[in-house]
Formats: C-alpha cells, sequence, structure tokens
C-alpha cells in the first residue's frame, strides 16, 4: 500500500541531503578542528560539562556561531536567487571575517573540503558554488542548501547543531568527558540554536560580529600551544 506523504513534513530529499551534508562524517575534516578549545581546556578554563556548555553557549550567541549564521542565510539567499555577484561577495566578506589565522585556516579547509564532496556526489548544487579558492565553510553550506532546495532554517539549524556537535566531541576526547556528558551538553543547546535560526535568518549582514574574545585568544594561543591533538 502507497501512503501519500504528509504535507506537514520536511521535504524529504531535502532532509536526506542535510542529513548528509550536516553529518559528523561527511569529509571537511571537521575531527581535526577544536576551534582554540584545545587551549582552554589546557588552561583550566574548561573541566566539565558545566563550564563546557557555558563556552558553547557563549561561541553560538556571541561567536562565531553567530557570524557564521549570517554568512550562511546570505549565501542561501544568494544561491536561491541565482545572483552570482552576491554570492561572491558574502563568500569574500565572509573569508575576510576571522579573528586569527587559525581561524581563518578552519573556515576555509573546511569550506574547500565541502565543495569537492558536494562536487564529486552533487556535481549540478556544486555549480552554484561561488568559484574561489577562499571559500568560508558557513558560505559553502548555505549556497549548497540553496541551491539543493533545503528550506534556510533547516539548513541554519543542521549547520549550528554540527558546529555545536564538534566543539562537545572535542572536549570529550580531551577533558576528558563521558559521552553522556556531552549528549547533555547538546541537549541543552537545542533552544539557543532554534532562536539564533530564527533570528539570523531574518537578519541583515551588516549585523554580524560578536564579543567572544577569550575563544579568539584561545584560538590565537593555540597556533604556538606545546603539544596539540588538533589543528585548530
Amino acid at each position: 500500500m502507497t501512503v501519500a506523504p504528509d504535507p506537514r513534513t520536511t521535504d524529504a530529499p531535502a532532509l536526506w541531503r542535510l542529513m548528509l551534508w550536516c553529518s559528523p562524517a561527511f569529509p571537511v575534516g571537521a575531527f581535526s578542528h577544536s576551534h582554540g578549545l584545545e587551549w582552554a581546556i589546557e588552561a583550566g578554563e574548561i573541566t566539565d560539562a558545566t563550564t563546557l556548555a557555558a563556552w558553547v553557549d557563549d561561541l553560538l550567541a556571541h561567536g562565531a556561531g553567530w557570524s557564521d549564521a549570517l554568512l550562511l542565510a546570505h549565501a542561501h539567499r544568494a544561491a536561491a536567487a541565482g545572483d552570482v555577484d552576491a554570492l561572491a561577495g558574502v563568500a569574500a566578506y565572509g573569508a575576510a571575517f576571522s579573528a586569527s589565522a587559525e581561524r581563518q585556516t578552519e573556515q576555509l579547509a573546511q569550506g574547500a573540503a565541502f565543495a569537492r564532496a558536494i562536487d564529486a556526489a552533487w556535481p549540478a548544487v556544486a555549480a552554484a558554488l561561488p568559484r574561489t579558492d577562499r571559500l568560508p565553510y558557513a558560505v559553502a553550506v548555505g549556497a549548497a542548501a540553496g541551491a539543493g532546495g533545503i528550506a534556510l532554517g533547516a539548513a541554519l539549524v543542521g549547520y549550528l547543531q554540527a558546529f555545536a556537535g564538534m566543539l562537545v566531541s572535542a572536549a570529550v576526547r580531551i577533558v576528558p568527558l563521558g559521552q553522556s556528558d556531552g549528549l547533555r551538553v547538546l541537549a541543552g543547546a537545542e533552544a539557543r540554536v532554534h532562536a539564533m535560526a530564527a533570528s539570523a535568518s531574518a537578519a541583515p549582514l551588516d549585523a554580524i560580529g560578536g564579543a567572544a574574545f577569550r575563544a579568539d585568544i584561545a584560538s590565537m594561543a593555540h597556533e604556538t600551544q606545546y603539544t596539540r591533538l588538533f589543528r585548530t
């Protein structure tokens, strides 16, 4: 018996793509980055699930989480509209918006890897990505989602969940924390992520910016950290 799809549900092919693209197994090299978290743990600023949750929440609300969400939203709109010039502008703006060398390495390396993976399996979607060797990860995901028929709100939630998941995964390995602690931190971030997705989808690009100065310092200090497991 064939069951008619429920019109209230998310489009199934789009959901399939979003889940794949935001999966920890998608080959963007996220496992090799800690976003400065490795230094913060060595410095004693993150020691347990409570301090990790506070760090993740600050990064989402006041750091790269918010900035990346805006870049993703504007890349999504430009790609969906086929506005090549606007998309190139968002990519250039995002590439320049880095507080440290490691932060730039993180976003550009993952952006390039994401574009290669999309081109290998979804060449029609890849054709809509900006033609640049300085493609920020958030812009790449936003452009692919816009060109691939993924709703903006869903794309924002998926990206921010992946960002928070990368941070928690790094902390679980370094602090170390138990898997249950990591899951509790991610569960606690749910309301923040949904609120940010709603705000970012309606915000102008000039609302970009942040105040996560300690995270920026952590990223800079990680560049010369003596013992490192992560690239950033």
